[in-house]
């Protein structure tokens, strides 16, 4: 019996948190973050591939490095707006 109105004084604390979240937002910001990471990827082979060519690898690799560094600050930055909009309390 005490574990049942543990449970729900549990319950009752955790809803009003809940209740705060915005799924539309959250759905928005999420898929907005993950066709940003599509088009950073993208973009980073492209650019590593040219560089490749056209001044050989270390410039690839070094590009490579840049643009990955770039795709995640980027993918950081999103990941804070899921977040915000997660615990938007509007």
């Amino acid at each position: 019996m005490r574990s049942a109105i543990v449970a729900l004084v549990a319950m009752m604390t955790l809803v009003p948190g809940l209740a705060a979240a915005n799924p539309p937002g959250v759905v928005r910001e999420s898929g907005r973050t993950a066709g940003y990471a599509v088009r950073d990827s993208v973009l980073t082979v492209g650019r590593t591939i040219g560089a490749f060519f056209a001044h050989g690898p270390r410039t690839a690799k070094y590009t490579w490095k840049a643009n990955a560094a770039l795709t995640k600050a980027n993918a950081h930055a999103g990941g804070s707006r899921v977040r915000y909009e997660a615990h938007d309390e509007r």
